[in-house]
């Protein structure tokens, strides 16, 4: 389909530059000039070969040098911070296989963009292996396009080939992709609109319920003129949630109807008072006599390593190590240290928790010496059933590994997006382009597991695969979890 007409790109333009004005004058159409987008460039380039870590691991020099030339040679025309951000740094950033190296808009953006809606492709999507189910219609007068209608392709392009571009403008550790179909199918609109830019109309091929392949044209979603108002030049305010439901966000504890199942969810290792949570929780699963503990790790980003290490002694059976090795190429951030964000902290702990070996690199001894031993007080000694995803990763994927293989423990689900055989990450500081004002994580260590896998490049396999079901889709049903409580109730019914 024809891309936006020129009347359209002006109109849209107009839009977002009035818009920009109610946001302390940002203008997110601002073109910058060749000479500073070269300049924020080769900036990062010298950034990332000299303090990333892995910059090579996944992608030969030879090859990844081929990408810095290519990339700085598109840099032909000015372009705004989206376009150099999508088009120039995002595919880049790819081709390090570093899920923990990535991208975001400049503050001034994100603080635009908040509280408002933006034009954009019509459909809210979930996307697993090359399907594409719709799972809501932005355009709410539309009667075809219902939850569950499968798509085959959008303006021509087959699911197979719209997913493999859209997944080479993302990150991931190594070839662990399963978290990028997470990302499509929680925003496909966003990245669709910054991969492929706005269409007029769109022309979607589908099948219908008779599994017949059919055609519609979708108009391009504006969202509605006072919506757009409100949310232009009104100030946001955020509704404050309640301290409870806050934490909970983060993790939770429940119990089943029948006393013998418990679910923990921990959705991250960085937030949410979980020293106080773990204790309290398995002293409370000790108390009731639970002997089966479903752990939900699927939207589970990592987080703080003494965390996840907290929760795998309460689980774990033999004492065990973080990692192997875990190192930085430099025990400073000099001379790009202005360029990186809270930069006085990053040097001075650079400085003082990493050692020179005799390989010249600048190790973590501690992570990688320390035996853990498991928890005494309140350990728990039931059957263990862990819920993985592709957005299971980092500080996740460390416990998911130390803990496959136990006995009594079974990691169920999809493959974590987090690197089985290791990542980067530990120290993950932000460094910001001095004119385009983009952000980009850099994470200053490579950490490779603890009895590791051989080869390098997949996230942690689960022993029981569930994956996304269509059924489980049209019904808003949670498959995974659902099949693990029948796979305890069945267990329980054979050991009557």
């Amino acid at each position: 389909m024809k891309k936006l007409t020129a009347v359209s790109c002006i109109v849209y333009s107009c839009l977002l530059f009035s818009c920009a004005c109610s946001r302390k004058n940002y203008n997110p159409i601002k073109k910058y000039p060749v000479q500073k987008l070269q300049q924020d460039y080769l900036l990062l380039k010298n950034i990332l070969q000299q303090k990333h870590p892995s910059v090579y691991w996944y992608t030969s020099k030879d090859s990844m040098d081929y990408y810095f030339t290519h990339y700085y040679s598109a840099i032909t025309d000015s372009m705004g911070e989206q376009k150099f951000n999508w088009q120039i740094l995002a595919p880049l950033i790819n081709k390090l296989r570093c899920g923990h190296t990535s991208i975001s808009m400049s503050l001034a953006y994100s603080k635009w963009t908040v509280g408002r809606r933006l034009p954009s492709f019509p459909l809210l999507v979930k996307v697993w292996n090359d399907t594409i189910a719709v799972t809501a219609n932005l355009n709410q007068r539309d009667s075809v396009f219902k939850r569950g209608t499968l798509i085959t392709s959008v303006n021509g392009i087959t699911n197979h080939e719209l997913i493999k571009k859209m997944f080479s403008y993302l990150p991931q550790d190594g070839y662990a992709d399963n978290v990028n179909y997470i990302r499509l199918s929680a925003n496909f609109p966003y990245y669709h609109r910054n991969i492929f830019g706005l269409s007029n109309r769109y022309k979607i091929t589908y099948t219908d319920s008779t599994a017949k392949e059919k055609i519609a044209v979708l108009p391009l979603y504006v969202p509605p003129k006072d919506s757009l108002k409100k949310n232009g030049h009104d100030k946001v305010k955020k509704r404050e949630k309640p301290s409870q439901r806050r934490i909970l966000q983060y993790r939770s504890l429940q119990m089943d109807s029948t006393g013998k199942v418990a679910v923990m969810t921990v959705n991250s290792f960085a937030q949410g008072h979980l020293r106080h949570f773990f204790r309290n929780s398995f002293k409370k699963l000790q108390k009731e006599k639970i002997k089966n503990l479903v752990l939900d790790l699927r939207s589970n980003g990592g987080g703080r390593v003494g965390l996840s290490t907290l929760l795998t002694r309460y689980l774990i059976s033999q004492p065990f190590k973080v990692a192997d090795t875990l190192y930085a190429v430099s025990k400073t951030l000099r001379p790009y240290t202005k360029y990186i964000k809270n930069k006085f902290l990053n040097n001075v702990e650079l400085a003082f928790i990493t050692h020179k070996k005799s390989d010249g690199l600048y190790h973590l001894r501690h992570l990688e010496n320390k035996i853990y031993q498991p928890k005494k007080n309140n350990h728990f000694n039931g059957e263990i059933y862990i819920l993985t995803n592709g957005p299971t990763f980092s500080a996740a994927a460390l416990l998911c590994n130390a803990l496959k293989g136990q006995p009594g423990i079974l990691l169920v689900g999809e493959e974590t997006g987090g690197g089985w055989y290791g990542n980067n990450g530990i120290m993950i500081p932000d460094i910001i382009l001095p004119n385009t004002h983009l952000r980009i994580r850099l994470p200053l260590f490579r950490l490779v597991q603890y009895n590791h896998i051989a080869e390098k490049g997949s996230g942690v396999i689960p022993d029981v695969y569930i994956g996304t079901s269509y059924d489980a889709l049209l019904n808003r049903e949670d498959k995974k979890m659902l099949e693990v409580k029948k796979m305890i109730y069945n267990k329980a019914l054979t050991n009557l």
